[in-house]
């Protein structure tokens, strides 16, 4: 059904790059999201009242706080797509992350008020009123859910969407609480056991627990995340591709929502061939990754001296060296200048997060080596952050 949908409502569907795709997307889950919840609340809040039952009825609250989220995705969606401005000159797509993390502190409210009425259901019980209709209206409402829990992360898997993902995720927690409900409905009926107001408490626990977890997932690219590893690991496995690289190091990744990822790095390339020769492979390089990853690339070149003999034995040396300090990921930019009383080595080693030397140990233990090496040669070590994922 969600994939009918998606062919019938969004002119060229598969082609989830596009940002008017994947706009179009967004709008779509979005309407869907409203005209489903309105109907849902307005049928749970019908029986809800007839029955008596307080979890009915915040179910039926639930299903208008989902429609308010809906509404909220498609607002986000509608904003994200604006283009730059003088003030926002890497566009608005972030504003899907802001829609997200509406829909997530939507969650913890309806739990918190439905964890306030449960209680008060707790404290003054009273007997709820059966019927078959409430029965099926409530296994209709959790066939409604399934599908747009299955529609909506669908969609957000399809395009990358956190927003859409989270408002699948609602859809799935609320699955969860209709079919307590429904349960608490039975028994309070066939077994004369009325557990209406701690059914309806386990549940907000639940939205509780959900919204949080949320929060935290729309949160984390606001204040920077790593990059998907696979995303770094295109970017370096075609940069490493092309003929005359011989390597590359300080990658970086800023994301600034969908569609809107911004990357950089250096390339290695031989100091010997012609500087034309190189610029021109790394312009290339730039707008073949930029073209295939749906990103913008910009690439520094570094020329490298692959012949001086002292290079490979102290690359050596260097390389085994770090592998014995736990968290440092390697070097680059290598660098041996000579001079009239010494030699200074110099080159940048890459350290990950859970790296717990200090900078000045760092750099003893590797002068030490390099002085092992030939008393004569110093090294000059600049410590770099790792700013992707540790392998």
């Amino acid at each position: 059904m969600g994939d009918f949908l998606f062919r019938k409502f969004i002119k060229n569907y598969d082609q989830v790059a596009d940002p008017a795709v994947r706009d179009a997307y967004g709008k779509l889950a979005g309407i869907v999201g409203i005209l489903s919840n309105s109907l849902l609340c307005v049928m749970k809040m019908l029986i809800g009242f007839l029955s008596g039952s307080i979890a009915i009825v915040a179910d039926a609250v639930n299903n208008l706080a989902d429609a308010s989220s809906s509404l909220i995705t498609l607002v986000g969606f509608k904003l994200a797509s604006m283009p730059e401005d003088d003030e926002h000159p890497y566009g608005h797509a972030r504003m899907e992350y802001l829609a997200g993390m509406a829909v997530s502190v939507m969650i913890i409210i309806v739990g918190v008020e439905l964890g306030k009425s449960s209680i008060e259901k707790i404290l003054h019980p009273s007997p709820l009123e059966f019927s078959w209709t409430v029965v099926i209206v409530l296994l209709l409402a959790i066939a409604i859910k399934v599908w747009q829990s299955l529609f909506n992360i669908s969609a957000g898997k399809k395009i990358n969407s956190l927003a859409l993902i989270a408002t699948g995720t609602d859809s799935r927690n609320d699955v969860i609480s209709t079919s307590v409900v429904l349960a608490g409905v039975l028994m309070g009926h066939f077994l004369n056991v009325q557990i209406d107001g701690y059914l309806g408490l386990a549940v907000a626990l639940f939205i509780l627990w959900s919204g949080i977890s949320l929060v935290k997932e729309t949160v984390s690219p606001l204040l920077g995340e790593a990059p998907d590893p696979d995303l770094v690991n295109n970017i370096e496995k075609q940069t490493m591709n092309f003929d005359g690289v011989l390597g590359i190091h300080d990658l970086v990744v800023h994301n600034y929502g969908p569609g809107k990822i911004f990357a950089s790095v250096h390339i290695e390339v031989d100091s010997d061939v012609d500087v034309m020769l190189s610029h021109d492979l790394v312009d290339n390089i730039e707008k073949q990754i930029s073209h295939d990853l749906h990103l913008l690339l910009t690439a520094h070149m570094d020329p490298v001296n692959t012949h001086d003999p002292n290079r490979e034995p102290l690359s050596n040396i260097i390389k085994e060296a770090i592998s014995e300090i736990p968290g440092v990921l390697s070097f680059h930019d290598l660098r041996i200048v000579p001079g009239s009383t010494h030699t200074n080595v110099i080159f940048d080693v890459v350290v990950s997060s859970e790296c717990k030397e200090s900078p000045e140990k760092i750099r003893q233990i590797l002068q030490e080596r390099i002085a092992g090496y030939n008393p004569a040669f110093c090294s000059v070590v600049e410590i770099d952050n790792s700013y992707t994922k540790s392998k």
